[in-house]
């Protein structure tokens, strides 16, 4: 593979810009390190001018300080939920038990392994192309990989032990699937952004059963919006989850924390 490119082709850039790359220049750089030989550095540019996401015509994406593998028909992950790893890690930095659920690529689980070093981490999905892909990015952490509707995914054996589990559940509300980005609303699948009428219904069933599989003070992470947040911290209280939530600024994300009995919120 060839080394980053300093300076990309202004052809290479002019061609990206005029499909409405605003990074253009950045994007270029990816495409030509990526590319094994001159032909294919033109095919990934065609497919990017086409409307390809750009992770998706490189192989890969940055998450969490890890480039993870991602493919076509899979959700790709955003640098905003690496504030949900950062909270997971801050509310449970000696986690033993790791579960990614709605895991798509694995990378929230992959983040949080990568960051917790020896831990057992499961991850779950249930389309049979986002677990594919799952399991090349947890095998360097020995990760198991399950698919099926949220926890009847999961192993039994994992009931009453998890210490982390990361939800990234889909929170769009359907009538809004069609306003998003014509990248996601074309390329990924719609399991992985349709949340429902508004957009809750997967973020309140995982919050119901969670208490069930959670360790003693273990926590649930999942990621929404701000407007979401108050019927999202209801549906966490009303498991019986002491709940707070988390903003980040920067970002532009909104996590919602609940903890099991017998632990403490950390603030």
């Amino acid at each position: 593979m060839p080394s980053l490119s300093p300076v990309p082709p202004a052809s290479v850039v002019a061609a990206l810009r005029a499909a409405g790359c605003v990074f253009a220049e950045d994007e270029a750089r990816l495409i030509l390190a990526a590319a094994r030989t001159p032909d294919e550095a033109a095919a990934m540019v065609d497919r990017r001018v086409a409307g390809l996401p750009l992770e998706l015509v490189v192989g890969h994406a940055e998450f969490g300080g890890l480039r993870i593998a991602v493919e076509p028909g899979v959700f790709v992950p955003r640098r905003r939920t690496e504030f949900l790893v950062e909270q997971a890690l801050a509310q449970a930095p000696d986690a033993a038990v790791v579960v990614d659920l709605c895991c798509g690529s694995g990378a929230v689980g992959a983040a949080l392994a990568a960051a917790l070093g020896r831990v057992e981490l499961h991850a779950a999905d249930i389309d049979p192309a986002a677990t594919r892909c799952a399991r090349r990015n947890v095998a360097a952490f020995g990760g198991h990989v399950h698919t099926g509707d949220l926890f009847a995914a999961l192993p039994d054996a994992l009931r009453g032990r998890v210490d982390i589990l990361a939800a990234n559940v889909p929170y769009v509300p359907s009538a809004e699937v069609g306003l998003l980005p014509a990248e996601a609303r074309e390329h990924e699948p719609l399991v992985a952004l349709d949340g429902g009428t508004d957009g809750l219904d997967i973020l309140r069933a995982v919050a119901t059963a969670a208490p069930g599989w959670l360790a003693p003070g273990g926590c649930l992470l999942v990621e929404t919006s701000e407007r979401q947040l108050p019927s999202a911290v209801e549906a966490f209280r009303g498991a019986g989850l002491e709940t707070r939530s988390a903003y980040s600024e920067e970002m532009y994300a909104t996590v919602v924390i609940g903890v099991g009995s017998g632990g403490v919120v950390r603030s």
